[in-house]
């Protein structure tokens, strides 16, 4: 993929349990159109396209009359597949991303590496098991299958916080931080894929 031209991609995933859409656009302004049921994962999302500076376009019909599990994870596959999409061949790439985000009492620490394979370390001890509508461990299940379909290694560590929502959304803002860094073009190395293996 040719790093000069715009980094979009539309995704679709339709099962028995979630109808999804999703288009973004990597080099964007942070606009969002967001849609999942779920008003407090909406309000995660739309921290990531705003922190990331990614256009982001999420629309979710899920069966929220059993919970909300199959849509918030259905969500993080479909965007990862939609972000890996996008980067196409990582020329270019930084690769690596950090960032640490604070909210009043709450301070995260997420690292992202467009690696190729998927891992991730997750280690947020929520205070409470709701947020909203929100079940605080489908957290772990969105960056599950993001790491799983977007082929990166994350690692999101909740380092001190007193409250959910704090906690949460320190990390969605400092995942948003490391994917800005991450997807940045190195122009020093934009038609250099950052691995000595030539490949990611």
């Amino acid at each position: 993929m040719n790093t000069l031209l715009p980094r979009t991609a539309e995704v679709s995933r339709n099962t028995a349990e979630t109808k999804i859409t999703v288009k973004l656009n990597l080099d964007g302004t942070g606009q969002a159109n967001l849609s999942t049921g779920i008003g407090f994962f909406d309000h995660m999302l739309d921290q990531i396209a705003r922190h990331g500076l990614i256009d982001l376009d999420i629309q979710c019909a899920g069966d929220l009359h059993i919970d909300g599990h199959h849509t918030v994870e259905d969500v993080g596959i479909t965007l990862g597949q939609a972000v890996a999409k996008a980067v196409g061949d990582k020329k270019g790439l930084r690769r690596y991303g950090h960032a640490y985000v604070p909210l009043d009492e709450a301070l995260s620490r997420v690292v992202v590496d467009f690696s190729g394979r998927p891992g991730l370390e997750m280690h947020v001890p929520f205070k409470s098991g709701m947020i909203g509508t929100f079940d605080s461990q489908l957290a772990y299940e969105f960056f599950q299958g993001f790491v799983n379909h977007a082929f990166v290694t994350l690692h999101i560590d909740n380092l001190r916080g007193d409250n959910s929502h704090h906690q949460a959304e320190t990390v969605f803002k400092a995942f948003a931080r490391a994917l800005r860094m991450a997807l940045e073009i190195d122009p020093r190395a934009a038609n250099v894929i950052p691995s000595t293996k030539g490949s990611l």
